[in-house]
Order: structure tokens, then sequence, then C-alpha cells
């Protein structure tokens, strides 16, 4: 069995992602109580007895929310930089110091075959990153709450099989949305999140003749819509020259409520 993944639930309610490699899986973020982590996993046909180590991006709710409970259920080993775990430590309640392990930005580790880099993102926490996962010539990476794509970023997640891309909201329906202007603003900000826009424009430089299938992830509820979304990064492709034929488009979905279906990295 090769690199597959699943996006347990993506948004600013909950994000989760499992990766499993040949020997080792990892879950990213547990933003999502412990509970409806193991409903969700379940469903999945896995267990969190089968989850071999926790990484963190950053520290907002929707990402660490049932960190702390899901770790000692399971005896789990956290891995995140030292920023991070300061910002984090009061929310997630006692972490024995063994498992308490620092991987600082930039970092990589490996699980087994399944290496594992950090790199960094322009967000508005303490240190946030991002990851990218490779084993026997597959990349998988991962790249949401980003306030921009920086040419270091690209640099990291170009090149990916499968990337997962955050496409957060449409700029205009931000805009006329009941968020007070201090939230709009943030958001729309260098250390906040990706619009629709800017998803596309930064997928014309990242999509090369590898890239097998994008993934558009932490959509706002209020602020977007999956297809919209589709629609406009889609647009902004073929406007670039970039074509697919409709049975391999390559942009999917993610849920804030349900899990993507596994899927393997390789897969055509």
């Amino acid at each position: 069995m090769g690199l597959r993944f699943t996006i347990l639930a993506s948004g600013s309610t909950g994000n989760a992602t499992i990766v499993q490699g040949s020997e080792r899986t990892v879950l990213i973020d547990a933003g999502l109580s412990a509970k409806k982590l193991d409903e969700l996993m379940k469903e999945q046909g896995i267990s969190g007895h089968d989850i071999d180590a926790l990484l963190v991006t950053h520290e907002h709710s929707d990402h660490i929310k049932g960190l702390g409970a899901f770790a000692r259920k399971y005896e789990l080993p956290i891995y995140a930089n030292e920023a991070t775990w300061g910002a984090m430590e009061r929310h997630v309640g006692k972490i024995e110091k063994e498992k308490r392990v620092y991987m600082e930005s930039g970092e990589e580790l490996a699980f087994g075959a399944l290496r594992v880099q950090s790199y960094p993102i322009s967000h508005d926490a303490a240190e946030p990153v991002g990851y990218c996962f490779q084993e026997n010539g597959e990349k998988l990476s991962l790249a949401t709450d980003l306030g921009y794509v920086s040419d270091k970023v690209k640099q990291q997640i170009i090149d990916s099989d499968v990337l997962v891309l955050e496409s957060n909201h449409d700029t205009e329906m931000l805009r006329m949305g009941r968020y007070p202007w201090n939230i709009k603003r943030r958001i729309l900000s260098d250390v906040g999140h990706l619009s629709n826009v800017a998803a596309g424009e930064a997928l014309i430089e990242l999509m090369t003749d590898r890239t097998k299938r994008v993934y558009l992830a932490h959509l706002s509820l209020d602020h977007n819509q999956m297809d919209l979304a589709m629609l406009t990064v889609n647009s902004i492709l073929e406007n670039n020259g970039i074509f697919y034929k409709k049975e391999e488009f390559p942009l999917r979905k993610t849920y804030a409520d349900r899990a993507t279906p596994w899927d393997e990295v390789m897969r055509k």
C-alpha cells in the first residue's frame, strides 16, 4: 500500500487529516472533540489505536479542540514547534513530558518510511506551519490557514502529486457579510486566509505535470460555497491555459461535517 489520506473535517468548525504511509499513520490537527474524531475515524475504518503521532499546524481552536483529550486517550505523542507549544499549552491540558515532542519549523522527521517536512506559513498564530509528506517518490502537501502563498511556500509544495490547498472565502461575500470590519480585515490580510481567487492564482504556478488532484479546503461556512470555489478556481486555471477533460478534472471537495473518502496519492 502506498501513501494515502482522508480529510476527516475541514473548515472553521474543525480540522483534522489522517495521512497513512506503509508503516506509520499520523493525524494532523485535532480540531474536533475526541468523541467526534472517534466517530469519523470509525466511519473510515480506522481507530485512534492505529495512529502513531499527532502533528499540529498551529494553536487556533479549530485545530486543537480535541488535541489533549485524544492524545491522552490513545497515549499519543504530539509534535509541534516550541512557539506553538507555548501558545496552546494552557488549552490542551496535562500532557506527559515524554509525549511532548518539539518539531521546529522547517524540520524534517521520519515516521518509518514516511518523511514529514514542516514549513513555515503566514497566519496570525504563534508560529504556524504546513506539512509535506513523502514516501517512495509520492508527495502530498497540506497548505491551509495561509494569508498568502509566499515564494518559500511555493518551493515547498510545488510538484506535489496531491495538494490540499485553502480556498477560504469569496472576497465579495466576505466584504458584504455580517462580520465586523476588524475581523474582515484580518481574514483579508497577509496573516489571514486565502480567497478563492488567491487559491486559483497560486495554482497557476503550483500545478505541474506531476499534479494529479487538488483538494480545496478550509472553506468558510458564511462567506463561501464549494461550487463557487471550484468554479472560480477552475475559471482562473482555464483562463491561464490549464485545461482538463471532464474525467480528468483535478479539483476535489472537502467537507466541514464529514470525511473525504480515502485517497491513494498515486491513483490516477
